[in-house]
């Protein structure tokens, strides 16, 4: 069986659920460098006639969707910094990106990259990441109505069948 209308449902609720999750990215304003926001795509898998839809992105995506606990502000989510800090250098292009050169402290002395580095590694460290849900609301709003439709479609296919 083909199941061609069940699996436009599936295609219909992916798309849906990308477009809205690389919305969320822009509007929430966590799409620097553009990565995570091309990475977000979903696959239609057909394994043994059993139709299913999977989601990919970025690995950190999920951090960035779900957040992170820090050591002093805990949020709702299964991620935490426990004893190690995120390497300081991994902020170096985020820093360059948004613009953050020439920064000085409260003396006006001037504060180094690397310096800022470590500072907002810290601060990421002992606040964390706050959950932006960027994906997780688009797909729950998507999986609410998507039982309706997928049972509409797969009746759809098993009248073409009978007709064939």
């Amino acid at each position: 069986m083909q199941l061609k209308e069940t699996r436009a449902a599936l295609n219909e609720f992916g798309k849906y659920v990308v477009q809205q999750s690389r919305s969320n990215l822009t509007k929430g304003k966590k799409n620097s460098s553009k990565r995570l926001y091309d990475s977000i795509g979903y696959t239609i898998v057909n394994e043994n006639g059993k139709l299913s839809i999977e989601f990919e992105m970025e690995d950190y995506g999920e951090f960035q969707d779900k957040g992170v606990s820090g050591k002093k502000r805990k949020y709702n989510t299964p991620y935490s910094y426990k004893d190690k800090m995120p390497p300081p250098s991994a902020l170096d292009k985020w820093i360059v990106r948004k613009g953050l050169k020439g920064t000085r402290d409260e003396k006006g002395k001037f504060i180094s990259r690397k310096s800022l580095q470590f500072m907002i590694a810290r601060s990421i460290y002992n606040n964390g990441i706050k959950p932006s849900l960027f994906f997780t609301k688009p797909f729950e709003k998507a999986f609410e109505r998507l039982p309706k439709e997928l049972i509409d479609k797969f009746v759809l296919d098993i009248e073409k069948e009978f007709d064939q």
